[in-house]
């Protein structure tokens, strides 16, 4: 299998083919939209079965990843096993913990999703959940910025939030949306509940759908004259006012 170590890529359709039989971790796949052939289809149908997200997207896409020749097709391979929130879950209330998730929506930069990470696993989260679509790849610089972090902190890959949501409320956690688009103060919000803290995408935040399905919202004052602070910043602000309520 021929790999680019930079980037942690495999690329062509018989190492890609290969990879997804014999069980290779791959993060996400980007194909040629106008690729049709028999083994393009396999790979897809594989991939779907092994709930590995596919991509069509145009040449100069794959062009800018690698100049080598590609086929149309490239994976990356993902650093970390993905784990089931729906197993993880009923763990922690086992061991009579009181549960701290983050879910993040579709936090798409690299840093920022690997500053989250690392200040996650510092502050005693249990699981991170993230949507397949939209989510930032898991990859070499995700391991530098979060400096080994996500090794030691559950990487939940949900198909979507919002099929996510109604078990994590029909499991007893109280979903928080940290949003500008909240009346209340971030300190007013009672985090000693089993909770799930959402965080939005750097530029559209969270979706409305899920502000809508969350129990309580929650912003963090803005006095100066920007409108808004880094995902990663706002995050770590949020996680440990729940490690100061929770004493």
């Amino acid at each position: 299998m021929e790999f680019e170590k930079k980037t942690d890529l495999v690329f062509g359709i018989h190492p890609i083919l290969e990879g997804l039989e014999s069980g290779e971790n791959f993060d996400k796949i980007l194909i040629l939209n106008s690729l049709r052939t028999p083994q393009a289809k396999e790979i897809i149908s594989i991939a779907k079965e092994k709930g590995v997200t596919v991509n069509k997207v145009p040449q100069q896409k794959l062009d800018r990843i690698t100049r080598k020749n590609h086929q149309g097709i490239i994976g990356f391979i993902a650093p970390i096993e993905f784990q089931q929130i729906e197993d993880i879950l009923p763990e922690i209330f086992a061991r009579g913990k009181n549960p701290f998730l983050l879910i993040l929506d579709r936090i798409s930069d690299v840093r920022n999703f690997g500053a989250i990470v690392r200040t996650a696993e510092c502050a005693g989260v249990d699981a991170i959940i993230i949507p397949k679509k939209g989510s930032a790849q898991i990859n070499g610089e995700t391991i530098k910025t979060s400096t080994g972090a996500i090794f030691n902190v559950p990487i939940c890959k949900v198909a979507g939030l919002d099929s996510i949501i109604p078990f994590l409320k029909d499991s007893g956690i109280h979903l928080i949306a940290c949003t500008e688009k909240s009346e209340v103060n971030y300190t007013e919000v009672d985090y000693t509940l089993p909770i799930g803290i959402i965080l939005g995408n750097e530029e559209s935040g969270i979706a409305i759908s899920n502000i809508t399905k969350s129990d309580s919202t929650a912003k963090l004052p803005l006095i100066g004259k920007t409108k808004s602070l880094n995902v990663s910043v706002a995050a770590g602000i949020i996680m440990y006012e729940v490690i100061r309520q929770r004493g």
